[in-house]
């Protein structure tokens, strides 16, 4: 089975691809595992260690083939706070319970999960549900990952 050994940032990504994966954000974050393609490419994905894959990135094959990595849609809760200092303290409170995390121009995006909605709610923050690609922030002692673009 062809392998794809190294990942190549959105940034730096070439602009024609063989073939796409569309995975979710647990799905991204991965060393080592067989994926198949939209278009049919089957591969083993063969990374040195565990990295997370953002959307737009690409996958090199040993063929010199390129496979570009989709987030998929995925159920989110969409956070708006009054303004920057409330966002800031809504921020900190999901930070504190290690919850992944977006931020999103001047909002922030989780998974759903009702009884966070309820406590940002609680906070004062507009929770919207939505369905959008789920890009959380890294962190900072996150190992393999690669910066990205914020609205």
């Amino acid at each position: 089975m062809i392998r794809a050994t190294k990942f190549i940032p959105a940034k730096d990504a070439p602009q024609v691809a063989a073939d796409k994966v569309v995975l979710d954000f647990e799905r991204r974050h991965r060393r080592r595992i067989v994926m198949k393609g939209e278009n049919g490419i089957e591969f083993l994905l063969d990374l040195p260690e565990a990295a997370t894959l953002r959307n737009g990135d690409s996958l090199l094959l040993e063929d010199g083939r390129i496979v570009r990595v989709a987030a998929a849609l995925e159920p989110l809760a969409e956070i708006a706070a009054i303004d920057r200092a409330h966002l800031l303290r809504l921020a900190w409170h999901l930070g504190n319970r290690h919850l992944p995390t977006e931020i999103a121009g001047d909002r922030l995006r989780i998974r759903r999960d009702h009884v966070i909605e309820a406590m940002m709610v609680g906070l004062g923050a507009k929770v919207t549900e939505v369905t959008a690609p789920f890009d959380p922030e890294g962190g900072a002692y996150v190992h393999g990952d690669h910066g990205h673009a914020h609205d």
